[in-house]
């Protein structure tokens, strides 16, 4: 059991922040990016004003390209180019599937085995963007890889639980459906905390209350991909942030090298199927 008097002191998106930048060359940019902010302007949201893609504009002082997305509650590794060329090259790449990601997420209950869920999304559409677009269509492939890394039970009740478990694990998307790893680990019935869409109120409240966590614990944890330029193997890690003063409280893996390691010896071979 874990003492969960110890709160976290989590920092709040008043204004813009600097961003961390993990990665830059004169082709590329890629940046830690925070917690509930948005990485480009949208209708959907008209009352934001800060937005990754304009703070780093102006961070650099230089315009970007987005080539791939991160959701607003979603942390971690975002990459833009620095011309629309390598932009079109990085696009290419992400379409062919040829990077692979990694992400951590904290989850509901014990999830006890690796494994590979393939299970088809039905894409989901936005009411007022996609609302010409047709409602019908089939359900697109969608496969994810999991690990669990780390579990906790915490000495309160849910629900009709006497005590709350929880699981750290690895996510590796095979396939870029919107969303997919929040809706696969809600298909698996240990949807992931914080997620206000996907998840459960009762855990997220939990968290919230009891720890001080109010967002969503799912990170971008690490990116590898072959630099569309020089053709060099490029590896890009996103750090713990806050969540680690969680891990902390948790006694979860905190060094920075231990999930760098795990990562560089996972493999889909011999996974099972969830």
């Amino acid at each position: 059991m874990v003492n969960v008097s110890k709160v976290l002191n989590e920092p709040e998106l008043n204004e813009a922040p600097v961003l961390e930048i993990l990665y830059q060359d004169e082709f590329l940019v890629a940046i830690d990016k925070p917690a509930g902010m948005l990485v480009h302007r949208s209708f959907l949201d008209r009352h934001e004003t800060v937005f990754v893609m304009q703070t780093l504009r102006n961070q650099l002082g230089q315009h970007v390209f987005p080539v791939h997305r991160l959701d607003r509650p979603t942390s971690g590794v975002l990459l833009f180019a620095l011309s629309a060329d390598v932009a079109r090259l990085l696009t290419e790449q992400l379409t062919r599937q040829h990077w692979r990601k990694f992400y951590l997420a904290v989850c509901r209950g014990f999830v006890k085995h690796p494994g590979i869920l393939d299970y088809p999304l039905k894409e989901q559409l936005d009411k007022i963007a996609d609302k010409q677009a047709g409602q019908d269509k089939d359900k697109q492939e969608a496969i994810t890889a999991l690990w669990p890394l780390a579990q906790i039970e915490l000495p309160l009740a849910v629900g009709k639980y006497p005590v709350a478990r929880y699981s750290l694990v690895a996510l590796q998307p095979l396939t870029g459906r919107k969303h997919q790893l929040r809706r696969h680990l809600s298909h698996l019935r240990h949807p992931i905390v914080g997620d206000t869409t996907h998840g459960e109120g009762k855990h997220n409240r939990l968290f919230a209350e009891h720890l001080n966590s109010h967002r969503l614990l799912l990170i971008a944890k690490r990116l590898e991909l072959v630099h569309p330029v020089s053709g060099a193997d490029l590896v890009i890690e996103a750090p713990l942030g806050e969540v680690k003063e969680l891990f902390k409280v948790f006694s979860w893996p905190t060094d920075e090298s231990w999930y760098n390691s795990f990562f560089e010896r996972s493999e889909l071979a011999g996974l099972i199927s969830l």
